[in-house]
């Protein structure tokens, strides 16, 4: 499964055969920013556009637009797991954050 992106943004897409368009929002962020289309080209246009008009719109007003994630994330695991993973990363000779990094990363 590939992931529509723009200026590090990624789009949630669904599809409404009740209006036959697909309807988009950007992911990831509390602000609410839709757009939709027909078909996959204009879906990606609308998604650009949209993404290009909150953040001018975000300017605009003197606000600093959101952004999707900021690379932190705390996890709770059972201990077991927490052990399992702290020695598989000094086996690999490197940190558990950088393991479970590489982990994440592969994940589908």
């Amino acid at each position: 499964m590939s992931t529509m992106t723009f200026k590090g943004y990624a789009a949630k897409i669904e599809y409404s055969d009740e209006d036959a368009c697909f309807i988009g929002h950007i992911a990831g962020i509390k602000d609410v920013i839709g757009f939709h289309a027909e078909t996959v080209k204009e879906l990606r246009a609308a998604f650009e556009e949209a993404v290009d008009d909150y953040l001018a719109t975000c300017e605009r007003l003197g606000r600093t637009p959101q952004k999707p994630y900021s690379g932190k994330l705390m996890l709770r695991v059972p201990p077991e797991v927490h052990a399992r993973a702290a020695m598989m990363a000094q086996a690999h000779g490197v940190s558990i954050n950088q393991w479970a990094s590489d982990v994440l990363a592969r994940a589908s």
